[in-house]
């Protein structure tokens, strides 16, 4: 799985930095289901007019993450699919 957050200058103003620590820490917090996982930065995909940030899962985006919402956003979307749930 390879999970991107976009980086580019209106998501970083939007608080990219932030989902990218909680990114962090959620994966190193799921250690088991973490081997597979590429996390990576990206540039500017397109969504900028979109509230929060946009985050990529394979070929997959989603838009409107913040720090606020993200532990929600990991446990309903990103970790299911971590443990191949749903796929």
């Amino acid at each position: 799985m390879i999970i991107q957050i976009c980086v580019g200058s209106s998501c970083h103003l939007k608080g990219s930095q932030a989902v990218v620590a909680l990114f962090q820490e959620a994966l190193e917090a799921n250690k088991q289901y973490a081997a597979e996982v590429t996390l990576a930065g990206c540039f500017c995909t397109g969504r900028c007019n979109r509230e929060g940030v946009t985050v990529l899962i394979d070929d997959e985006s989603y838009t409107g993450i913040t720090p606020d919402n993200f532990q929600t956003f990991f446990s309903q979307t990103v970790l299911p699919k971590m443990k191949g749930e749903g796929n």
